[in-house]
């Protein structure tokens, strides 16, 4: 072998070497990211495992007929890998790269600073709870129940308008004359006054006050204006019928949709899937609004590899789901619990599903 020829197979070897050497020292760098994958899903219409291990109905409902049910509406989670104390790898960063039913997102878009595992995961389980609330509420409404809406002042927020003239456990009857018996009712008020000032009928110690208060401009991350009076709210209700959602280790509020078409499922005769896998995601208010949720292209990887044919995505993530697709799935896009009802049935009666709202790129 000529001496050139040995010389370029050192360097060769050479680089190899520090290549291989430079990707080892990256693999205990911290990053900054965390990576986003499909998590379990679970069958409203099934069992889940309680605290204790055992299996129980994740729906039980008290106080009012149930029928059977056949099928599955699943609800589909994520799974966040990493956290501020431990980050992924740049090695499984890469990896993560070329999955198409994984993402690779920065880590405040999670753990905003300051912000620890546990108080992530607590928050996370708060809003659980206020999902499972809401569902039940637009649930029971859409079945033709009185729930007993009231909307009550956690706490007014430091520095507003309403800091020293709201206070916790308000309950707001009305705004300028209409009943408040919804935050949404409230909100959308606030931002039809456009900055003017408004009056607000409260109940405090048993008896009604009106309260005036000139709601604040801010902007929120899309550009958009917003007003607001500076107040974290509560729905509290009296609902007429005992419904029970058993579910732990779950945190977050995208299951809401799932929850209602569940409860609604259990509570009506007949096979509201019309027998089939059905998965969904979105949040969801007593009103019945479906709203926007985190790592949708997850949750449809996650629900094509648990079974279900078909899923039902909020409106408002269908850039998101445009072009993500994988195949097995048929989606179908929808805004209200109504809409998704009407879906539904469509699919349980057999009828033409081709006219049924899709996602479409904007």
């Amino acid at each position: 072998m000529s001496p050139r020829r040995n010389a370029g197979t050192l360097t060769g070897v050479i680089a190899l070497s520090v290549a291989l050497v430079a990707l080892v020292g990256l693999t205990f760098v911290p990053t900054q990211y965390v990576i986003q994958r499909p998590g379990p899903i679970y069958d409203t219409l099934g069992t889940a495992l309680s605290a204790d291990g055992e299996k129980v109905p994740l729906i039980e409902v008290d106080g009012a007929r149930t029928y059977p049910t056949a099928g599955t509406l699943d609800l589909t989670t994520l799974l966040v890998v990493g956290n501020p104390e431990r980050t992924p790898t740049w090695f499984e960063l890469a990896m993560a790269w070329f999955d198409p039913s994984r993402a690779v997102v920065p880590l405040d878009t999670f753990f905003p600073e300051g912000v620890t595992s546990e108080q992530r995961n607590e928050r996370n389980a708060d809003l659980m709870v206020d999902s499972q609330h809401e569902a039940t509420a637009a649930a029971l409404i859409e079945l033709g129940y009185d729930v007993g809406a009231e909307v009550k002042v956690v706490e007014p927020i430091e520095d507003t308008p309403a800091d020293g003239i709201l206070e916790a456990d308000d309950t707001i009857l009305a705004i300028d004359g209409v009943d408040v018996d919804s935050a949404t009712v409230l909100r959308d008020a606030i931002q039809a006054a456009g900055g003017a000032e408004v009056t607000l009928t409260v109940a405090r110690d048993g008896e009604e006050r009106d309260i005036a208060i000139t709601p604040e401009e801010t902007t929120d991350a899309a550009g958009e204006v917003t007003w607001l009076v500076g107040i974290s709210l509560t729905t509290e209700y009296d609902f007429p019928v005992d419904v029970q959602l058993q579910l732990d280790n779950v945190g977050g509020p995208s299951a809401g949709m799932m929850f209602a078409l569940g409860i609604i499922d259990t509570m009506t005769p007949g096979k509201l899937n019309g027998g089939e896998n059905v998965a969904g995601t979105g949040t969801i208010d007593a009103a019945g609004t479906v709203g926007p949720i985190g790592g949708i292209r997850q949750k449809l990887f996650g629900a094509r590899d648990g079974g279900a044919t078909i899923f039902l995505a909020p409106e408002s993530n269908c850039d998101e789901v445009v072009g993500h697709v994988p195949s097995g799935l048929q989606v179908f896009r929808t805004g209200t619990l109504e809409e998704s009802l009407h879906i539904l049935e469509t699919i349980a009666d057999g009828d033409d599903t081709s006219e049924l709202p899709v996602c479409t790129a904007s």
